[in-house]
């Protein structure tokens, strides 16, 4: 007996997307729970095709971290943080960015928007890898650029905290 689907899986990205990299990595994300080769083929596609598109940093990233597969989902996080403040004209180093914080408002476009949820997902990424320090850095930096908390990064604040050894 086959299933037919009553709806088109599709994803909704960005609304501002080019066509054809929306259609590429529709085309992935279609591909990604069966297809992982052609998807992952796919999303560097999109990628080369529009360098500048930040959610193709975030479907990459996204993809390789459900796979586990966290240094490539680091490195797209880490390239994703580069483009975004590139396009935002602020600093790329976190620490930096958040040592100027009263220079920056980073709630002012989807880029710096994008900044702040890539950079959640690289503190999260650093606790799974059992990297808690790095991850603290991340986040302290995440409590100074985000006081609203809009990229929800208060989770992986409380999740780190529950991961912390008990003081001896």
């Amino acid at each position: 007996m086959t299933q037919r689907l009553l709806f088109e899986e599709r994803v909704l990205f960005s609304p501002n997307l080019p066509e054809a990299v929306d259609q590429l990595l529709q085309q992935a994300v279609a591909a990604s729970h069966a297809e992982k080769p052609l998807a992952e083929k796919l999303f560097k596609q999109a990628q080369q095709l529009d360098p500048g598109c930040l959610q193709t940093y975030f479907a990459l990233y996204k993809f390789y971290f459900y796979q586990g597969r966290l240094q490539e989902a680091e490195r797209e996080v880490l390239a994703g943080l580069e483009q975004a403040a590139g396009q935002g004209g602020f600093p790329t180093d976190f620490r930096q960015l958040a040592a100027q914080s009263t220079q920056w408002d980073m709630y002012r476009s989807d880029t710096t928007l994008f900044y702040l949820y890539t950079l959640k997902a690289l503190a999260f990424i650093k606790l799974r890898q059992d990297l808690g320090e790095e991850a603290r850095a991340v986040l302290a930096a995440m409590a100074v650029l985000d006081p609203q908390d809009k990229s929800g990064a208060s989770v992986i604040m409380q999740l780190s905290a529950a991961l912390e050894p008990e003081a001896a």
